[in-house]
């Protein structure tokens, strides 16, 4: 929009929802003139141009960061645009790929390594949502597990996580993953996909006792994709040894790595 209008152009082309839809807008002396009315001044336009690293909303002629500071877990979590679908930054980590990838096509890797995804889905880290979204296609149901409110109120605010809580086949659980699926009932789910923050903020998620609680609400035969990180990185080849390991150890059968997905992949 700033280079429209230094070109002397009186409208522009652009995206208002991260990418998934496109519309004309006027420019003028004022700013940018919105469709339904409504102008954000330069200065906004300004601004939001010189932050990289973070998404904005607009309401009520405020501009404003999409990010929330959890009291709970003491993390900021904030939106960061891609060339694609938006990343969650946790504390400044992103919670996805976006090295060479971006966040909409690291969920699709995730989703191809336990393909297809049928019958009942359970997903141990909801973040923005968009493995719930993508398993929902084709599943029979969708069970997400978030811990932090605060993540589920960025995602509320990001265009791309709108189905998450719209979707009749969705159902959210707010808490901590370790505590809800030790409740869950025995051989309810027929895919699970465990895609959980580094090691070093959630060290239990890969503990063999929560692999047993897993392997536990796993029906027969049912696949696991579970999210290392770089398997070729120093710390990601330990990690996923570790993480192999242990999967054999509590009872499942034809662990393999993923790497397309970094991750791991196994039977139960």
């Amino acid at each position: 929009m700033l280079q429209a209008w230094l070109r002397g152009e009186l409208q522009a082309q652009v995206s208002l929802d991260l990418g998934l839809t496109s519309v004309v807008v006027g420019l003028d002396s004022q700013g940018v003139c919105l469709p339904g009315g409504g102008v954000l001044p330069w200065e906004a336009i300004e601004e939001i141009a010189g932050v990289e690293n973070c998404c904005f909303t607009l309401r009520d002629g405020a501009w404003n960061r999409i990010q929330v500071f959890s009291e709970k877990t003491g993390r900021l979590y904030s939106l960061m645009p891609t060339a694609s679908a938006p990343t969650l930054l946790v504390s400044g980590i992103p919670m996805h790929r976006i090295k060479d990838t971006d966040p909409y096509h690291d969920t699709l890797e995730k989703i191809r390594a336990i393909k297809p995804l049928v019958g009942r889905v359970l997903d141990t880290a909801t973040g923005l949502g968009y493995t719930a979204i993508q398993a929902a296609k084709t599943a029979e149901h969708v069970t997400t597990i978030e811990l932090d409110e605060a993540a589920l109120e960025v995602a509320r605010q990001n265009p791309w996580s709108q189905e998450l809580f719209d979707h009749p086949r969705i159902t959210q659980v707010c808490g901590d993953s370790f505590d809800v699926v030790a409740k869950l009932d025995s051989n309810s789910f027929t895919r699970v996909i465990h895609d959980p923050p580094a090691f070093s903020l959630a060290g239990d998620l890969y503990s063999a006792e929560f692999y047993e609680h897993l392997f536990r609400v796993m029906r027969h035969n049912g696949r696991i994709f579970h999210y290392v990180g770089d398997p070729e990185s120093k710390s990601g080849k330990g990690i996923t040894a570790g993480v192999m390991r242990r999967l054999q150890q509590v009872g499942f059968r034809e662990v393999r790595r993923a790497p397309r997905a970094f991750g791991v992949v196994a039977v139960k």
